[in-house]
């Protein structure tokens, strides 16, 4: 089985869900994890991402909730600020409601990895046995070092990290996945290169396929997997087989 492990719906007209599933069916692929997205128009991420444009704060995870409702091949993470006074509060809310996991997100919130509040829901992922996913932030505080500390502070939760790091090779990312039990990589937007070097060195069971829809295709990214000098077993690990472990699909 194929998952999508990394997919932003929103009711925009670039990431609505209809779009995503259609695009799901014409690449072969199974089922998908999705988290609130529109929060930064990607057509103009460049805009937020100098300051120029100031994003949407507003997670849309009831938008979420309703898709994984509408159709068995989805399934939701949720996203909360943890610079919210009631986000642990708001987060077990989410999770008794069937979300499969926390999403943080450094360029839309202003919060560090090492915030109090960033730990408190850390631990509530473990405790629930679900992880918790983030990008690098590109600023002190929320980068790839920053989110591995809290991967060790927090040893009973597992982390993913989009990207695989900082773009275009984040040989930090690696280490840490090497290193540690509850670190994982989601490939997408990631170079090719990177992510040989990182199966090289981790294993395939520490990798994972993801799209970054709607700003890639899940077939384009998922090509990078597919030629990847592996076998048929760990290309099945990296495809589905650990997002599925870690979230309980089985």
């Amino acid at each position: 089985m194929i998952i999508d492990a990394h997919a932003h719906v929103s009711p925009t007209t670039y990431g609505a869900t209809e779009q995503y599933l259609e695009v799901l069916s014409q690449s072969g692929i199974d089922q998908a994890v999705i988290c609130p997205g529109g929060m930064l128009d990607v057509r103009k991420m460049s805009e937020f991402v100098s300051g120029q444009k100031k994003p949407d704060a507003v997670p849309k995870n009831e938008y979420v909730g309703n898709c994984v409702q509408s159709s068995p091949k989805l399934i939701g993470m949720a996203c909360v600020n943890p610079c919210d006074p009631q986000a642990a509060e708001k987060l077990e809310q989410y999770l008794e409601q069937g979300f499969r996991g926390l999403m943080v997100s450094p360029l839309v919130h202003k919060f560090n990895f090492q915030d109090d509040s960033m730990a408190e829901l850390a631990r509530l992922c473990g405790e629930h046995g679900v992880p918790v996913v983030s990008h690098n932030g590109w600023r002190p505080g929320a980068n790839t070092g920053d989110y591995a500390l809290l991967a060790r502070k927090c040893p009973r939760t597992n982390f993913i990290l989009e990207h695989m790091g900082q773009l275009p090779t984040d040989g930090e990312a690696t280490q840490t996945a090497a290193e540690l039990d509850n670190f994982f990589l989601e490939t997408s937007l990631s170079s090719y290169l990177h992510v040989v070097e990182t199966v090289k060195k981790t294993g395939a069971s520490k990798v994972i396929f993801g799209s970054e829809f709607p700003l890639s295709h899940p077939a384009l990214e998922m090509r990078k997997v597919l030629l990847l000098p592996i076998t048929d077993a760990e290309r099945e690990q990296i495809l589905g087989g650990n997002i599925r472990e870690l979230l309980h699909l089985d």
